[in-house]
Parts: C-alpha cells; sequence; structure tokens
C-alpha cells in the first residue's frame, strides 16, 4: 500500500511555486496525482473526463487522416494521450510554459509519461502557448509558419478566469483570429473551461470562426457526490478540411 501523502516535487517558478502531489484516497482506494500552482489547485487525476473529451470532440469535428494536432497546456497529459489514441493523428506538439511539468513527464513521474515520451509522433515543447500565438513563428519552434488541423487549449481556469492577465487577449475576437491563422481551413479549436457555457465568449467565438458549439461534459464527482461539469468550446474554421 502506498503512503497516504507525497510531495514528489516542489519548485518554485516566475509564476509561483509550482508542486506535484500524490496522495492516496482512501474512499476510492486510488492514488491522485494533483498539480497546484501556491495554493490553487490545477488539475487532479481523479478529474479527467473533460480533459479526454476536448480531445475527443476537438477531433471528432475533423474529417480526413492525416492530423497534426497542437496542444496547449501538457499539465497531467490525459488530454496529449486522448489525442494521441485518436489513430487518424500524424503529429501532437504539445506546449507547456513550465519546464518543470515537462520534467516530470520525462522523468515518468506522471501515470501518463511514459505513454507521451514513447510515442514517436508526440512532441513536448517549452514555450509560453499565448505569446506563440501572438507573435513570431507560431505554435512548432522546428516549422516555422506551420499550420495545425485542430489546436486544443487547456490552461486557464476560464476565458475570464486565467492564470496571467497577458492570457486574455487571446480570447478577444483579435487574439481568436491570430490563432485561427495557425490553423489549416476547416481546422478546428477547442477549450476547456471550468465553467457553464458563457454566452459573451460564445459570441466572441462566432464572430470569428464559422461554426461553433458549447458542449457541457458531466462526470461523477466522488469527493462531493453527485456530478460535476466542465464546458468544452469547439469552433471550425471557414473552408474545407486540409
Amino acid at each position: 500500500m502506498s503512503a497516504r501523502f507525497e510531495e514528489i516535487d516542489w519548485r518554485q517558478t516566475p509564476i509561483g511555486a509550482i508542486s506535484l502531489r500524490r496522495r492516496r484516497e482512501p474512499s476510492l482506494g486510488v492514488d491522485v496525482y494533483e498539480i497546484k500552482l501556491d495554493d490553487d489547485f490545477l488539475m487532479s487525476s481523479l478529474f479527467t473526463v473533460a480533459e479526454v473529451e476536448l480531445a475527443r470532440l476537438g477531433l471528432a469535428a475533423l474529417p480526413g487522416t492525416d492530423l497534426d494536432v497542437a496542444v496547449g497546456g501538457l499539465g497531467l497529459g490525459y488530454t496529449a494521450q486522448a489525442v494521441l489514441e485518436d489513430s487518424r493523428v500524424r503529429s501532437l506538439v504539445v506546449i507547456d510554459a513550465l519546464g518543470e511539468v515537462i520534467e516530470w513527464h520525462e522523468r515518468e513521474l506522471l501515470p501518463v509519461g511514459a505513454r507521451l515520451m514513447s510515442d514517436p509522433r508526440c512532441r513536448l515543447v517549452h514555450g509560453d502557448f499565448f505569446a506563440m500565438v501572438a507573435a513570431g513563428p507560431g505554435l512548432d519552434p522546428e516549422t516555422p509558419d506551420r499550420r495545425f488541423h485542430a489546436v486544443l487549449v487547456d490552461i486557464d481556469h476560464t476565458p475570464r478566469h486565467v492564470l496571467h492577465p497577458s492570457h486574455a487577449a487571446l480570447y478577444t475576437p483579435g487574439g481568436l483570429r491570430r490563432l485561427a491563422e495557425r490553423l489549416h481551413p476547416g481546422g478546428v479549436f477547442a477549450l476547456w473551461s471550468d465553467d457553464p457555457p458563457d454566452p459573451d465568449f460564445a459570441a466572441v467565438l462566432e464572430e470569428v470562426f464559422a461554426t461553433s458549439r458549447a458542449h457541457v461534459v458531466t462526470f461523477p464527482n466522488p469527493l462531493r457526490g453527485g456530478e460535476s461539469a466542465n464546458t468544452v468550446y469547439v469552433a471550425r474554421n471557414a473552408g474545407p478540411a486540409s
């Protein structure tokens, strides 16, 4: 039996102290992995349904094969793992601003780290996703101005509750137009949010993209009882998918 609690790693970063913890949840008989930023819980392996659905719903909106995908936000890796489970995916670039999180996966300290590191389609990139969208060569440092069939994002809590003020520009019409330029015609942008569907943000998506939809993803909450819910927004560029 594993110990009840272990702080696997702790680092001071430019945006605060980040820690990786593992604790035993006795009511469920499972080990739970958590990432915290200062006193804020960023993610937990106990709640991964919506992270997986971010990949599934985003890729389901795309026809064809040989898909090139970018994920903004590595975290515990469940969105990236779900992308790789789609046999149509040709390549995956996963961008994270925290080199420490990438290192945790490289050292296989997290449950899906070995899966990500062993798949030749997957590459982890240390970078500021928001800055890479806004300017410069784009989302793949090895291929300037590369376009993707899908860009999936799970970084901020919601478009209104961002982890850093510099992120807010992405969720404006101008920011989303710059992101749309990183997509092929017919390409998909999908976003995870912890809040219910936001009509104001949905209107911004409709202004920029040809189509958009907010999916409510429900899942059981074994700690509080009942169900919890997240939102996955899926928006698609005009034109046929490449």
